[in-house]
């Protein structure tokens, strides 16, 4: 729980004995790859954060296509803000892509220890404001250049994820087919 005591440590903010009580009270589940840790339609409940593994988020298309909108890595926080906050069915899946260990806080537990520990509300409102910035920060590369172009980006931005996930969700979070991709890494490993 390490990982999780330094990610709660963000910007000094939570006294080390606050830390210590509040990861008392995670919990940890195993979780599949193609399992889901947030189903479609299921409101989510819990605050999790990615201590091993890669998880998806994704939507599918009124065709039935899959459209991959980001992937929650390795010490980052994982939740639905809308579902979680408004009590909504969630839109988009939350899939495991790898075997993948979350530390988990249900709800009302963490709304429970915002209320023992004020400075909580104020780490989480600083760790959303971080995360939706580097979000739109990390998705931006998206929109220029072409498909080449942009899985060059992706394999800089993200080298453990390139070698590690299946091509598939790479090519729908870059908005290609597979079959693009595949050929995009061909010509790239035929010229090194």
């Amino acid at each position: 729980m390490e990982r999780l005591k330094n990610a709660l440590g963000f910007g000094g903010i939570l006294p080390k004995k606050a830390i210590d009580y509040i990861v008392g009270y995670a919990e940890t589940e195993l979780i599949e790859p193609g399992s889901d840790f947030l189903p479609q339609g299921t409101i989510c409940s819990k605050i999790g954060f990615v201590n091993k593994g890669v998880i998806r988020v994704y939507a599918t298309g009124k065709n039935g296509d899959e459209v991959t909108k980001y992937f929650v890595r390795e010490n980052q926080f994982v939740v639905d803000l809308e579902s979680y906050y408004n009590a909504t069915p969630a839109e988009s899946v939350f899939q495991a892509v790898l075997a993948t260990e979350i530390f988990t806080i249900q709800r009302n537990t963490w709304n429970g220890l915002t209320e023992e520990i004020p400075k909580l509300y104020v780490l989480m409102k600083s760790l959303t404001e971080a995360t939706l910035l580097n979000k739109l920060k990390d998705n931006d590369f998206l929109n220029f250049g072409s498909a080449k172009e942009k899985y060059l980006e992706f394999i800089k931005r993200y080298p453990d994820l390139a070698l590690k996930i299946p091509q598939r969700y790479i090519a729908s979070y870059l908005k290609i087919t597979p079959q693009s991709l595949s050929r995009i890494r061909l010509e790239i490993t035929k010229k090194q």
